[in-house]
Order: C-alpha cells, then sequence, then structure tokens
C-alpha cells in the first residue's frame, strides 16, 4: 500500500474500510475466492433473475425441447431445452436460485440467532440453565436429521415459512452447542473479568464483549450450514415436501423429472449442477475462511 493509500485510510468510512480489509483477505486465500465467485455468481442471478430468464418460467410453450432447439411458435431459444410441461428450463433454473438463496439465508439466520441465545446462555450462566439446554439439544441432535425434517414439514405442511421453521429447529442446538464451547473459553479471559468489575450486566458481556470474539469459528461454520440447508432445501423439493408448486425449485425440478431421467438426462442433470456448484461456492469460501484463520 502506498503512502497516498495509507493517508486516505483513516479517512473512509469504517464500515467501508472493514469492507476493504476483509477483501484483502479472501485475497490471500485462492480457494476462498473461487468460492466467493460462485456464490456471487448465483446472487447476481437471483438479483437480475427478470432480465436474465428469457421465459416466463412457469409458461407452457414447448413440451421436451432438447438444449438449443429454437422455439417453434415464437422469437428465443430454450438454451438448456425445456421440461415435460415445455417450461423453459434455464429460466427455471434462474428463478430458482432466488428461492433457493432466500430461504437458505433466512433458515440460516434464524437458527443462528436462536442457537446464539441458546449457546450464549448455557455457556455463560451454566447450572440449570445448561443442563435444560443441553440435555434439550441432546434429544433433538439424536434424530436422524432428513427424518426430523421430513417429520416436521409433513407435520405442519409444506410452504416456504415451515421450511425456515424446521431448518431452525433442527439446527439451532447444534450452533448451541459450539458457540458455548466457545463460551466457556472466552469467558475465562481478562477482558470478560475487567467488563464483570465495570457493573457490567450479563446481557452487555455476553453479546459485547465475548461474542465478537467467537465471531471467527462461526462464519466458518455458517458457510457450511448454509451449504447444509441448500442441500435440505433440494431434498425436501425432491422429496415433494418444498415449496408448493408451480414455482420454481431446483429440488422440485429434479423430482418432477425424475422419471425421465434416463430419456432427458438434461432435465435433472442440470438442477443438480445449480444445486452443487452453490453448496461447492460454500464449502470453498468457508475452508478458505478456515486457511486464513489459521494462518493468521
Amino acid at each position: 500500500m502506498s503512502m497516498t493509500d495509507q493517508a486516505a485510510t483513516p479517512l473512509l468510512p469504517a464500515r467501508l474500510r472493514r469492507f476493504l480489509r476483509a477483501i484483502a483477505l479472501l485475497r490471500e486465500s485462492p480457494v476462498a475466492m473461487i468460492g466467493t465467485g460462485l456464490i456471487l455468481f448465483w446472487v447476481l442471478v437471483a438479483i437480475l433473475a427478470p432480465l436474465l430468464a428469457p421465459f416466463d418460467p412457469n409458461a407452457t410453450l414447448q413440451p421436451f425441447a432438447k438444449p438449443g432447439t429454437a422455439y417453434a411458435a415464437g422469437h428465443g431459444t430454450f438454451w438448456l431445452g425445456t421440461d415435460h410441461l415445455g417450461r423453459d428450463i434455464l429460466s427455471r433454473i434462474i428463478w430458482g436460485s432466488r428461492t433457493v438463496l432466500l430461504y437458505g439465508f433466512v433458515a440460516t439466520a434464524c437458527a443462528y440467532a436462536v442457537g446464539i441465545a441458546m449457546g450464549l446462555a448455557a455457556g455463560y450462566c451454566r447450572g440449570w440453565l445448561d443442563e435444560l439446554l443441553s440435555r434439550a439439544s441432546d434429544i433433538i441432535l439424536s434424530f436422524p436429521i432428513l427424518v426430523l425434517y421430513v417429520v416436521i414439514i409433513a407435520t405442519i405442511g409444506a410452504s416456504g415459512l415451515n421450511i425456515v421453521l424446521a431448518v431452525t429447529f433442527a439446527s439451532a442446538p447444534a450452533i448451541m452447542r459450539i458457540v458455548r464451547g466457545l463460551v466457556l473459553e472466552i469467558r475465562e479471559r481478562d477482558y470478560v473479568a475487567a467488563a464483570k468489575m465495570r457493573g457490567e450486566n450479563a446481557v452487555y458481556i455476553m453479546f459485547v464483549e465475548i461474542l465478537p470474539n467467537a465471531r471467527g469459528p462461526l462464519i466458518v461454520d455458517a458457510c457450511l450450514r448454509m451449504g447444509y440447508v441448500t442441500i435440505t432445501i433440494g431434498a425436501l423439493g425432491f422429496l415433494g415436501l418444498g415449496l408448493p408448486p408451480p414455482d420454481p425449485d431446483w429440488g422440485g425440478m429434479i423430482n418432477e423429472a425424475r422419471s425421465m431421467a434416463l430419456a432427458f438426462p438434461h432435465m435433472t442433470v442440470l438442477p443438480c449442477i445449480a444445486i452443487s456448484s452453490l453448496v461447492l461456492g460454500l464449502n470453498l469460501l468457508a475452508d478458505g475462511l478456515r486457511e486464513i484463520s489459521l494462518r493468521d
């Protein structure tokens, strides 16, 4: 960094400085940069879906068109072909990215909000509260995770809100265990003792003194967990427990075409590639962040 850049840096807003510092850290890891590129690609696709999608994702146009087929009744080309109902696969994949990213992010954020609150309370307060939350988490974690999702969705119904509730209920205990372990270590440090000496209350200590110092492992886990949630949303859609049709859903697209996979493999392979690429990006970003944290 030149002397001019160093002089200009203090004049930048604090949030912008943190953002630039984060970008500089990511550049230290090629793995993290590749992962970030894959994630940004799908984020841009989701944002620009109305501009990128060549057709209405729910419109019946030309059934069983092969990739690259021109639309016989109008202008345009089915670059990735169409499904058995004549819907353009490319348009459905593009619009489906909105579904996966929106519900994946919201579900992961809700699970973290609940898990962090539980973990902070259990690790800091200890005693009967720690025992209660830990035993409740053990009970939930003892169930096979996919079976738990299926039972919850089948009981309360398939919808976007219910998927978020199911993911939060099933994932929050695992997050709670991670946060609890971090809190048990951090609560013994000098700056926490200093906050207690100043007379700070427990809520301030947990959220201001302890939580920011536990953010590194939690950010890495959040990237991995959002990848798991993406797979979960796809699996629920494949089982017919995802978002109600006809809205595009990558897992639902695979489910609708599974009986025709041998005759029309593009109808199932392309949504699978979309899911895999997004999950790969999240996993690579998590690996890169872990690599950077170990290097520091």
